[in-house]
């Protein structure tokens, strides 16, 4: 029996790079929807508005949430040698 459904698919870029991101539906989980994307980002939820709203926000970033990033960056301690 098939367990796990696709529902989505969302093609865009953060940090530079082009993305991609797919959902999925499992019923045999807790958290029934997935997301995982082409850079590594993987997250669970209970709701599938959630799910599209941060796949979404996830491959089409805002000017805020690239600020954000920048000001992460910055406020990484350098490693030292």
């Amino acid at each position: 029996m098939l367990t796990q459904l696709w529902i989505g698919t969302y093609h865009g870029a953060h940090d530079g790079d082009r993305v991609v991101v797919t959902t999925t539906r499992d019923d045999t989980q807790p958290l029934p929807y997935s997301l995982d994307c082409t850079c590594g980002l993987s997250q669970r939820y209970t709701d599938p508005v959630r799910l599209d709203r941060v796949a979404w926000r996830h491959t089409h970033p805002t000017h805020w949430d690239r600020w954000k990033q920048k000001i992460a960056g910055l406020r990484r301690p350098t490693p030292i040698a």
